[in-house]
């Protein structure tokens, strides 16, 4: 009776861990590699100390990348609306701590990636070392 206990226990923490997967199954947005790092120190994102804080970066993904600083971390979106056509739309702009599409004014928070619509923004793996923010896939 011990082992069948034992089992269970193992094979529910093998199917509870994460391996930090974002969903990001999304038809609107291709998946595109991204593997892109951005110095803090630079004048461009050196906003990005700050929390509140965004910059896009063009040429990356599907209309570029946002990088927002949350406080407690960095996140990192594609830049493309997540409830249109990739083609129909030119890239998401920044308005304070929001994200807002450029086809139907959408508003999406930089800091869960949520709207009101069915698809959140599209969210890749941001990894930080010293000033360092790296952005990936």
């Amino acid at each position: 009776m011990k082992k069948i206990w034992l089992i269970i226990v193992f094979v529910s923490v093998l199917f509870s861990c994460s391996d930090n997967n974002k969903s990001n199954k999304n038809p609107n947005i291709p998946s595109y590699s991204i593997n892109l790092s951005v110095d803090m120190n630079l004048p461009a994102y050196s906003n990005l100390k700050f929390p509140s804080n965004a910059v896009i970066i063009p040429n990356y993904g599907a209309k570029g990348v946002i990088i927002f600083n949350a406080g407690s971390g960095y996140n990192a979106f594609d830049a493309a609306c997540p409830n249109q056509a990739i083609t129909a739309c030119t890239a998401m702009t920044i308005d304070g701590i929001n994200a807002v599409c450029s086809c139907d004014k959408s508003s999406y928070s930089l800091f869960t990636g949520l709207g009101g619509k069915e698809y959140p923004l599209k969210q890749y793996r941001v990894e930080v070392i010293g000033t360092v923010i790296r952005v990936y896939n």
